[in-house]
Formats: C-alpha cells, structure tokens, sequence
C-alpha cells in the first residue's frame, strides 16, 4: 500500500480496480499532496481479488479514515461492494475505460439501492481530482487549517482564469 504525506490526523483510503487505473489514482495524489493531506493507495478489484477489499476496507477502518474514493470502470462494481461492508462514506469514481468511455462506470455507481450510499464524482481524471478536493473539504468541516488551504486553492483557479484572460487582452 503506497502511502502520502501525514501531515492531518485520519488518511483518506484511495483505491483502484487494477494497475492501469494509477493514472486516476496519481490526480488525486496530486490534490492530497497539496493540501497535506494524509492518504493510501492500493490497487484491488472487487471481482478477481474480493479479499484484498475486505481487507482494504478493514485497514481504512483500523486507520482511522476519513473516508474511501473507489475508482472503477466498465461495471464499477468496486465502490458499491465496498459501501456496502462500512459506514465509511464512499466517494466512487467512474473510469473512463471502457468502450463506453465511462458511462457504463457512471451508471453503475450512481444506480446504488436505496439504503447502501455511494458519492459519485464526473468520468476520468476530472472526477478523480473532484473526489479528492469533496473528501478534503468533508475533513474540512472540522479543520481550520485546510480550510484555509482550500480557500487558498480555489482562489488559485481564479487566478489561473484571471491570467488566462489578461493573455486574450491585446
């Protein structure tokens, strides 16, 4: 299990359903490392390796997470079985690597049953980097400090559009 910084109290668990998802995995690695905040990453899929999830999930919960971002693609089942063996919320994102490019990943997450909750984020890097930033700002409710940081960013990518608009200026 790869490990991020330990910078704030309670990781966030980050896993994917096989090696060529690390591309995902590495946006929100991205946004964790930024922030400080403490996160683990392992590779384990909820059809050929259904006892690393069990222990995955017991790992997270032992650990003190905050919460889990599943990332799936084709038939995504990996978020869903995942929430449905802890209380921990599940952010799940869809991968866009299927034939579909993604929707078929989409649909599976957000199609949960009643009573077995799972967050979804957009398709692709896009929503690994959003699962990142939503389990940030959850930590954030009850941290000051990466508020603060948060605010921090957000007002980066305002800036980012800011200069983007002063290099159309002639």
């Amino acid at each position: 299990m790869k490990k991020g910084v330990n910078r704030l109290a309670g990781p966030v668990y980050v896993v994917c359903g096989s090696a060529s998802d690390q591309q995902y995995v590495a946006e929100c690695a991205k946004i964790f490392t930024r922030l400080g905040i403490s996160y683990r990453i392992t590779i384990a899929s909820a059809h050929r390796t259904p006892e690393k999830v069990e222990e995955f999930i017991r790992s997270a919960e032992d650990a003190g997470a905050h919460c889990i971002i599943a990332m799936a693609g084709f038939a995504a089942h990996l978020p869903g079985v995942i929430a449905s063996r802890t209380f921990l919320p599940v952010v799940g994102v869809p991968l866009d690597t299927s034939s579909l490019l993604g929707i078929d990943a989409l649909l599976s997450i957000v199609q949960m049953p009643g009573g077995i909750p799972v967050a979804s984020t957009g398709i692709g890097k896009a929503g690994a980097r959003n699962a990142a930033l939503f389990a940030a700002q959850w930590i954030a409710a009850a941290d000051r400090d990466l508020r603060e940081k948060l605010i921090a960013y957000r007002n980066s990518l305002k800036e980012e559009v800011a200069e983007a608009n002063r290099a159309c200026d002639l």
